[in-house]
């Protein structure tokens, strides 16, 4: 699907300047710039088009006045997000506030590092590597310090320590809970996006593009290889949960038709909303409103039985749209 551009990415090495903002676009006006920053208007949460875009295109056309390059603003961000992370293991108030701030801090960063690729059209594999890691390591350092945080607690009407219990919570939240759904509610968002503005405007990629990418290169090339193939990975991952996705899917690039990619798009539209809560934002002030009231939890439990009903309902609607739309193809 994207050969060529992802074998051009490969020549990329780590960045020695910043990609500026096209004079184009820095003629035109802040609310132009930001709806340029956007993946589309469908994708976009009402919380990030208000509050993260706005503000993380401000730290964008800083940065960018500064010539500092994306990549360097997602490191800063993996960092600002694991100390932030960590600092939910405390219980006094003025840690939890700290990891508050700094994991907001971190999302405003990932934010602006999109959004000046974006700007710029500028990506690099490293960019990619580094976009897709910020986040795993926030969460990661979030659920270590929650079972540090539980260890030693009482568990609520219970004369029990939570001990283990608070590790298997940690495990079932982040693992098996919190790694699928953002895994499927990114796939979602990537499908829609490429029915919406077509190849150029999305990442839907699969496994066997990937495998091929992965295979083709040197044994020298040892990064690249690393990343394709835990993407290639990642892609069969996806794909084995969306069966009648890829039936449809097959079938549509075989026979496109114009009635049914406006079929999918209105009814995928109504999921981005799953695909949303699904990443990010629900997960994290749910976390930092049960960290300051002193019930982390609550936060796991919300993982674990909310949007876990959240993601079987996402997965299930959109299985059973492109079962119908399927049949369309082949009437």
């Amino acid at each position: 699907m994207k050969n060529k551009e992802e074998n051009d990415a490969l020549s990329d090495k780590i960045p020695t300047f910043a990609p500026r903002i096209s004079k184009k676009h820095m003629e035109k006006s802040f609310k132009e710039l930001l709806k340029v920053s956007f993946k589309s208007e469908d994708t976009e949460e009402w919380l990030d088009v208000h509050f993260t875009r706005p503000i993380g295109l401000v730290f964008a056309l800083f940065w960018n006045k500064l010539g500092v390059h994306p990549n360097v603003i997602t490191v800063l961000s993996i960092f600002l997000g694991a100390v932030g992370g960590w600092m939910f293991h405390y219980t006094d108030l003025y840690h939890n506030i700290w990891g508050v701030v700094l994991l907001m801090l971190a999302n405003f960063c990932d934010s602006t590092d999109g959004q000046m690729a974006r700007l710029t059209g500028k990506k690099t594999l490293l960019g990619r590597v580094l976009d897709g890691f910020a986040s795993d390591v926030w969460f990661f350092c979030i659920y270590v310090g929650l079972v540090f945080r539980l260890w030693d607690q009482t568990i609520p009407g219970l004369d029990v320590q939570w001990g283990v219990w608070g590790f298997v919570l940690c495990y079932t939240a982040g693992f098996l809970s919190h790694a699928p759904q953002a895994a499927l509610a990114d796939y979602y968002r990537q499908i829609h996006l490429f029915f919406l503005l077509g190849e150029e405007g999305s990442e839907l990629n699969s496994y066997r593009q990937q495998r091929d990418i992965y295979e083709s290169l040197p044994r020298k090339a040892w990064f690249a290889r690393a990343y394709y193939y835990n993407y290639a990975n990642y892609c069969r991952g996806q794909e084995r949960r969306t069966p009648k996705f890829q039936l449809f899917f097959a079938k549509w690039q075989q026979q496109p038709d114009e009635a049914v990619r406006q079929e999918l798009l209105a009814g995928s539209r109504p999921l981005m909303k799953f695909t949303n809560l699904l990443t990010h934002n629900l997960r994290a002030y749910t976390l930092f409103v049960t960290a300051l009231l002193g019930c982390p939890w609550v936060y796991l439990l919300v993982e674990v039985i909310v949007m876990n009903l959240m993601y079987i309902y996402m997965h299930r609607t959109h299985e059973t749209l492109c079962a119908r739309l399927t049949e369309r193809l082949v009437e």
